[in-house]
């Protein structure tokens, strides 16, 4: 623990807490700042101007990252018949129905991602205390539910991310790994940002995108200057 100690300290004095960086200066900090001997996760924390307790400001969504997370995906779907062909062929870890749900309920949890064709969902349902809390329990809004299960599974394995504003009004998700570089986690923060933003709520008053900072796994957070943020996005 001193070691790993030491490492931060280290690590947090190349970082100016009272200062917003731009999105570029920001990643090259967190990539600098990763200290670990595994390839770190980026991570972003986005503060939006909502109020998650009225249900017409709830900002949830999906977006496919052009490069990926950087880890394999584990995805589970249920479904039966032709679209338990469909998702083996689609590169499904694991498909089924009434035996996986026996499964969960006796414990496992070795997946990362779970679909289901709508006709599952009548007994997918009776998992909700267990998948829901985790973030795991099948949504039409982020495309878990469908009956296109190749387009499903094929985004989940390409690096789809999950997002959902939380009570404090902050979306976490990951964009990728430290080793990725400057301009492959620029792309994917981008496009993540601009997925939230096409999101807002028509009943959202005032500056939307209020606050972003970036760490990785083990790393300091780095504040980002949001107006680099929104000027990046105008531009394109």
């Amino acid at each position: 623990m001193a070691n790993r100690g030491k490492l931060y300290t280290a690590a947090r004095a190349k970082v100016d807490p009272g200062k917003r960086y731009s999105l570029q200066e920001a990643v090259a900090l967190v990539i600098s700042t990763a200290r670990a001997k595994f390839d770190e996760t980026v991570d972003t924390a986005i503060r939006l101007g909502v109020n998650p307790k009225h249900a017409d400001q709830m900002v949830r969504g999906s977006v496919v990252l052009p490069h990926g997370l950087g880890k394999t995906i584990r995805v589970l779907v249920f479904a039966k018949g032709e679209k338990e062909k469909e998702a083996r062929q689609a590169g499904a870890d694991y498909v089924g129905s009434d035996d996986f749900i026996e499964k969960i309920k006796e414990g496992w949890l070795e997946f990362d991602r779970v679909i289901a064709t709508p006709d599952m969902m009548g007994a997918v349902g009776k998992l909700g205390k267990i998948l829901g809390p985790r973030g795991l329990m099948p949504n039409p809004k982020v495309g878990t539910v469908t009956f296109d299960i190749q387009q499903a599974v094929e985004e989940s394995k390409a690096g789809k991310v999950e997002f959902r504003v939380e009570k404090a009004g902050i979306v976490h998700s990951p964009v990728g790994k430290v080793s990725f570089g400057e301009e492959k986690l620029i792309g994917n923060i981008n496009a993540l940002l601009e997925t939230i933003i096409k999101l807002k709520p028509a009943s959202s008053k005032g500056t939307y995108l209020k606050a972003l900072s970036l760490s990785s796994t083990i790393g300091p957070g780095v504040k980002v200057d949001p107006v680099d943020i929104r000027s990046i996005l105008r531009t394109g």
